[in-house]
């Protein structure tokens, strides 16, 4: 359990009394009477995440005035903003709350800190309410954790090999086995994951980790994550200001990684393979050009149209063998496009299938739990932007256009079409603080899937 909840409904507690601007009259005239005049004083309005203490007798707190704004421009999530605003202490969410638990969840996740390299304080603590999962509740804030702990952990602390220990470590957790493919015995059945992670130094060569848990009789859901643990761009470099986030272009992998974690606490009765390709895009005498052309492990010729394209050749590999013991799910989660951003900001994820259902419950699912997807079309019509005048098809292609689209594409060449298959084009990071988001590594649309197949493959 998060350390900023406690269990114990006995504990001592200030209570917290979430307002709206319709709301706050009612409450100075019921369970908040004799308060009136101090909230008048302070000019109190309930703003969304506003916070007013309320005195008590002799100089004491009696508890805490919690703004939601008006319902119409509410922001999802708000509660976690009590993580931040409220003194170090322990609290009770008393009334005015509709979804305590999703509320008691957003305290837990607005209290993340990445606390690695330097010491965390003291912050605020949340009695859990009556009726809430606890353990639900856990768990989804540990595995949002995770996630968040990965991404934000520099590379210099987190390459290929740091990523496999993860892995490692949760499958131990969980009692899932393990295996991983590393180096020049890449070459053969992996060959795109072996060129992308050529370049790197020996200590950091490319990886293809393999976890599988549960029984095998249950419905086969693959989960596959890009792992570019940095991405300097390869030949064709980054500039230099695009290549300050990169450490988080392990944020597919990192994404996965939290939700295998969800699933497998859960004990969701499913077959779950976990396939993360690993490596580092680096510049050396090793590292593949703007050129070559190399034979994928589904037998298609690529051709490589940029090196700055490389998580989608990592996957693709990946992808093929996902589908090869004939899973009933795939989906893949990666920080692929810039394009994806341009299209939907950092917020909103895109996700890519040909399968409609599978669209609206993802769709449906994050609106509930305010893990918002929208779905995007794999236009036929773009395929041809990915021709290749020498091989089978180019990993970039020349047009400047619906790169998210194209990207997603690709990846659908290395899948067969009976295949159900969810693509989802993370941004992995929250450039700004928002309720319920600090400011770097994200879990993204983790929570939508995770509340998809738990719907989905109920025990």
């Amino acid at each position: 359990m998060p350390d900023c909840l406690v269990a114990d409904p006995s504990t001592s507690s200030l209570p917290v009394h979430a307002v709206s601007p319709e709301t706050l009259e009612p409450f100075l005239a019921g369970p908040g009477a004799g308060a009136a005049e101090w909230v008048a004083a302070a000019g109190f309005k309930a703003a969304a995440g506003s916070i007013l203490a309320l005195p008590g007798p002799e100089g004491r707190l009696s508890g805490f005035l919690f703004g939601l704004g008006p319902q119409a421009d509410r922001p999802p999530l708000l509660a976690g903003f009590l993580a931040t605003r409220l003194p170090a202490g322990v609290y009770g969410l008393e009334s005015g709350f509709d979804d305590p638990a999703q509320a008691t969840l957003a305290f837990a996740m607005g209290a993340y800190r990445f606390i690695r390299y330097r010491a965390g304080e003291p912050g605020a603590r949340l009695v859990i309410p009556p009726g809430v999962d606890a353990e639900q509740v856990s768990r989804i804030a540990d595995g949002v954790a995770l996630t968040r702990d990965l991404v934000n952990t520099p590379a210099n602390d987190l390459g290929p090999a740091e990523l496999a220990d993860a892995v490692s470590e949760l499958a131990g957790r969980h009692g899932a086995s393990l295996s991983v493919i590393d180096g020049e015995a890449l070459a053969n059945g992996f060959p795109l994951i072996h060129i992308v992670g050529a370049g790197a130094s020996p200590h950091r060569a490319p990886r293809l980790i393999d976890m599988q848990w549960g029984d095998a009789a249950n419905p086969k859901v693959t989960l596959v994550g890009k792992g570019v643990c940095f991405d300097t761009g390869g030949l064709d470099l980054k500039p230099a200001a695009n290549m300050l986030m990169m450490k988080k272009d392990m944020g597919g992998a990192g994404n996965v990684i939290g939700l295998a974690h969800l699933i497998m606490a859960t004990g969701l009765p499913v077959r779950l393979r976990v396939l993360v390709p690993a490596v580092e895009n680096a510049v050396s005498d090793r590292a593949f050009r703007p050129g070559d052309v190399f034979r994928a492990r589904n037998g298609l010729n690529v051709e490589i149209g940029n090196t700055d394209a490389e998580g989608r050749l990592v996957l693709a590999d990946a992808l093929t063998l996902a589908s090869e013991d004939s899973p009933d799910l795939v989906i893949d989660m990666a920080t692929l496009t810039g394009a994806a951003r341009a299209a939907l900001g950092p917020d909103i994820v895109p996700v890519y299938t040909t399968d409609d259902t599978l669209a609206g419950d993802i769709a449906r699912h994050g609106d509930r739990v305010a893990d918002p997807v929208w779905r995007m079309p794999l236009w036929p019509g773009y395929r041809s932007m990915l021709d290749s005048k020498v091989a089978d098809i180019n990993n970039a292609g020349a047009s400047p256009f619906a790169g998210s689209i194209t990207a997603a594409l690709f990846l659908s060449r290395f899948l067969p079409e009976e295949i159900v298959w969810l693509h989802a084009d993370i941004f992995a990071w929250n450039p700004i603080a928002k309720p319920a988001r600090p400011v770097g590594g994200e879990a993204q649309a983790i929570r939508a899937i995770y509340a998809m197949l738990s719907e989905r493959y109920r025990p």
